[in-house]
């Protein structure tokens, strides 16, 4: 079954889309979009680090990323420079400093195309292997974390007074988002990554009641957009990566749609007459 290129890369998208809706719903909550497009400009880094070394592309782009944001919370420690201002120095840097690395090997022929904005349909049964590998201990880990991190989202100062450490907790929500753009780089490429961690989650808002609704709403918004990009796609020929971004922001403009509010008003009817 897997065999077959287009069914590889709808199971890769379908495994990437489940992870990224529940992360993306606390990028929503936490307002931490430029954040991921900042780790998403790393990838490119790590591209070049893995050619340079001839390792696999996957983990050093996770590994630049992890890096990137160990250093975006050491420099927000130090408070010498406002969140959006690193944010957009460490970006910009990342990018930059990650082309010049490509430029400068002239011995390897890279699809820059692919890279900014991803090649599903070239994903390899190893590449999925990776994707359900990584996202799986992704969710798991958002599982044990997810109250520490609701709290702290919703009151930094009301979490530490609980005893819920919330910077380690977003340390470790940092790194868990660093490893989900690691695994969606081939997927979705590097500038529309961020694309599918928010738009889905955005769209799952207006249809939601509760936080783990929405996580569940995003994460089926993302898969639905994957498919109907996939399928555009191919009967469009049209490049899969902005195809799919293009579906998920379809349907976020039906999320808008006055109905979305009436069906969120009959799911949460239907929940409280089963409690």
């Amino acid at each position: 079954m897997l065999d077959d290129f287009f069914v590889r890369a709808m199971v890769a998208g379908t495994g990437v889309a489940l992870v990224a809706g529940p992360l993306g719903c606390f990028i929503i909550w936490r307002r931490m979009a430029y954040f991921g497009d900042t780790l998403s400009h790393a990838a490119l880094l790590g591209v070049a680090l893995a050619l340079l070394l001839n390792v696999n592309t996957t983990i050093a782009v996770g590994g630049v990323s992890m890096l990137l944001a160990l250093l975006l919370v050491a420099l927000r420690r130090k408070n010498t420079l406002s969140s959006d201002a690193i944010l957009g120095l460490l970006s910009h840097s990342a990018l930059a400093l990650g082309l010049v690395c490509l430029a400068f090997m002239t011995w390897v022929r890279v699809d820059l195309f692919g890279l900014l904005f991803g090649d599903i349909l070239a994903v390899t049964k190893f590449d999925i292997a990776m994707i359900f590998a990584g996202g799986s201990f992704v969710l798991v880990v958002l599982a044990v974390i997810w109250r520490r991190l609701f709290a702290a989202t919703v009151s930094h100062d009301l979490a530490a007074g609980e005893g819920l450490e919330p910077d380690r907790t977003e340390l470790v929500f940092m790194l868990l988002t660093a490893i989900v753009i690691a695994i969606s780089l081939k997927i979705i490429g590097a500038l529309l990554i961020t694309a599918l961690l928010i738009i889905p989650a955005a769209a799952a808002r207006r249809l939601s009641s509760s936080p783990e609704q929405m996580a569940f709403v995003a994460a089926f918004l993302g898969v639905a957009a994957v498919i109907g990009g996939l399928y555009s796609s191919l009967n469009y020929d049209t490049p899969s990566g902005p195809s799919i971004v293009v579906a998920a922001m379809v349907l976020f403009l039906v999320s808008l749609v006055p109905g979305g509010h009436l069906v969120r008003r009959i799911w949460a009817k239907r929940q409280g007459d089963r409690s």
